[in-house]
């Protein structure tokens, strides 16, 4: 379904969409890597009277997918937009055969990480300066300097 025929929900983002990078930044500032992820994965948009939020699906390994670049326009937080952009990714994962999910955030984005455990996903693991390695500029979030990534899964059986 193209995005102009939705008048609001969750649909896929098609091939002859414009891509809203300013959303994606939001989630990740490296643009390499999200136009990476946007040529290897499955793109979602919500949308209201425009696009506010958006995800990408990746699958990594048989049977596993991860969940990238979960991002809502910032006027836009706080409504319940993320939550349902993340239970739409854990269905879409199932719909594509996954048995696992993954998601990986920040250790300074609090709310995400609330976000990610209520809807289901565990702590598996932290990759020890994963920011600080990968992105030149310093990301600071709620007064926390972002340098470790924090890794969640959820089994999708």
């Amino acid at each position: 379904m193209k995005i102009e025929e939705l008048k609001y929900g969750i649909c896929r983002l098609d091939d002859t969409d414009i891509i809203p990078f300013e959303l994606l930044l939001l989630a990740d500032p490296s643009r390499d890597d999200v136009e990476d992820y946007l040529h290897r994965g499955i793109c979602f948009v919500y949308k209201t009277d425009e696009i506010v939020g958006i995800y990408v699906l990746i699958k990594t390994r048989p049977n596993t997918m991860e969940l990238v670049n979960v991002a809502v326009k910032e006027n836009m937080q706080g409504k319940g937009i993320g939550k349902r952009l993340v239970l739409h990714a854990i269905s879409m994962a199932r719909k594509e055969g996954a048995k696992t999910l993954e998601i990986g955030t920040g250790n300074s984005s609090l709310q995400q990480l609330a976000l990610y455990q209520k809807c289901g996903f565990r702590i598996i693991g932290v990759d020890k300066d994963f920011f600080t390695r990968h992105y030149e500029e310093e990301i600071v979030e709620n007064g926390i300097m972002c340098r470790d990534m924090i890794r969640l899964s959820m089994d999708l059986l």
